[in-house]
């Protein structure tokens, strides 16, 4: 019974072990034998070679179904007598399996991989589900420019770089004879050793008359000069000289040191900026010298006369001043902390300036306290870290204003104005006021700021507090 179907069985294994493309027959590869041609009918097996599903594994399966079939047909037992029970299903599950191993085997050879279809599509590429949407090309259309556009530039803000590029192209000699603002003579060397920059301003000469923006200066035949040196992009930490009286071409062989490393030098760029001194009108700059330090030899250094170029800026700063507030809302105490000034403007010839502060209590539109600090001698950096306090309600401390005034000490006439901001209600700016809220939104604690001095004119045209104080 079970002879027929191990030897289908035993020779569907060995037509495995075969190669696939062997045929049984001739031993030849089927695709080059006669006797293997396939028909219309046949099942093409695509793969890697121009295959073809060889006549044997067709026959073969036909036959293991026919096979299957008689001996299925032929082993029914005639009578039910002659077997058992237990034979007869012991004999339907080994010819079950059988059938079933010889299925799969089948169906194992025909899962062969075919060769790839190519469907040429044109790819598109976005969000699945998006809508598609058609892009038109856009039109160019001219844009309508009102008669007033270009008129909003302001020139001043675009004419230093085209003339620093002109400026850079002319020599010393087409310089001044262009500008004719006059020549300056200095030097520079580096200290390796110590790691500072030493600046040396010799002398000056040539310098033009002096001009006279608002018609009060009273000698407008001599100059009153000096030098202000400092390392750019920094203007803060700036220099200066002594003013020379009246003269065009003055003699300064001054010394100047700056503590730097050397690598950050070289990335500064040195300003000189010579100004004219007037007591009774604003400093008017009459010209500069800049000089990238990363194209001298700055350890070896040298000395050169160079020529005076104009600069943007009219008016020199009149410097600034370092404050720290601090307010006490059981006490009701308003503490104000004058800690130093730096670069102020000069107001007496011989010994630079005697600053002080003064600080006035403003509340409302009305003068409520006065007090300044002690005059520091012949300096334009003074130190003070004085300390005042004034009564101030929380309820009154949004109407108040602090004032704050630097004067020249003079003991001949009248004190010297140098500036002035106001931080409170009426601040003279943004950073005033912004001083003023960092106060507010932290009680108890010191705020420390850096104020920019302003002219009086430009105080009394933006705070009403600057007007009621003298």
């Amino acid at each position: 019974m079970l002879e027929p179907l191990n030897e289908g069985f035993l020779s569907r294994i060995s037509d495995l072990l075969l190669c696939r493309w062997t045929c049984r027959h001739c031993c030849q590869k089927c695709y080059e034998c006669s006797c293997c041609q396939s028909s219309e009918d046949e099942v093409e097996i695509l793969g890697p070679f121009p295959a073809q599903t060889p006549p044997w594994l067709m026959s073969s399966r036909n036959e293991d179904k026919n096979g299957d079939s008689d001996h299925t047909a032929s082993e029914a037992p005639p009578t039910p007598q002659d077997d058992s029970p237990d034979q007869r299903r012991s004999s339907s599950d080994t010819s079950k399996s059988a059938y079933s191993l010889t299925r799969r085997i089948s169906s194992l050879e025909s899962r062969r991989p075919s060769s790839p279809l190519i469907d040429i599509k044109p790819i598109e590429f976005g969000i699945i589900g998006a809508k598609k949407e058609i892009i038109q090309p856009s039109v160019l259309r001219r844009t309508y420019t009102p008669d007033d556009y270009f008129r909003k530039f302001e020139p001043r803000l675009y004419s230093l770089d085209s003339n620093s590029d002109d400026i850079d192209s002319l020599t010393d000699e087409e310089i001044l004879s262009k500008y004719q603002l006059g020549m300056l003579h200095f030097s520079t060397q580096y200290d390796l050793l110590h790691n500072y920059l030493t600046v040396r301003v010799i002398e000056a000469r040539d310098l033009p008359p002096p001009i006279s923006y608002d018609g009060s200066r009273q000698d407008m035949a001599h100059s009153n000069p000096y030098v202000k040196i400092c390392l750019l992009p920094d203007q803060k930490n700036s220099k200066q000289t002594g003013v020379k009286r009246k003269t065009q071409n003055p003699v300064f062989e001054e010394r100047y040191t700056f503590e730097i490393p050397f690598l950050e030098a070289q990335r500064r760029t040195l300003l000189l900026t010579i100004v004219d001194f007037d007591k009774f009108s604003r400093h008017c700059v009459i010209g500069k010298v800049s000089v990238p330090l990363s194209e001298v030899d700055l350890v070896k250094g040298g000395h050169w006369w160079k020529a005076l170029v104009p600069s943007s800026q009219n008016e020199v700063e009149l410097g600034e001043l370092l404050l720290s507030l601090n307010y006490l809302p059981s006490a009701g105490r308003l503490n104000v902390d004058v800690i130093r000034a730096k670069q102020l403007l000069q107001t007496d010839m011989s010994q630079g300036s005697d600053p002080f502060v003064k600080i006035q209590l403003v509340h409302g539109l009305k003068l409520v306290k006065t007090k300044k600090t002690s005059f520091m001698r012949g300096t334009i950096d003074p130190f003070y870290n004085e300390s005042f306090s004034f009564k101030v309600p929380q309820e009154e401390l949004e109407n108040a204003s602090l004032v704050f005034t630097v004067y020249g000490h003079n003991m001949k006439s009248s004190n010297d104005f140098i500036g002035r901001i106001v931080i409170g209600q009426y601040s003279t700016g943004s950073s005033e006021s912004n001083h003023w809220r960092r106060m507010l939104n932290t009680h108890r604690t010191a705020v420390e700021q850096w104020h920019s001095l302003r002219s009086r004119a430009e105080c009394d045209r933006v705070s009403p507090a600057s007007l009621e104080v003298t």
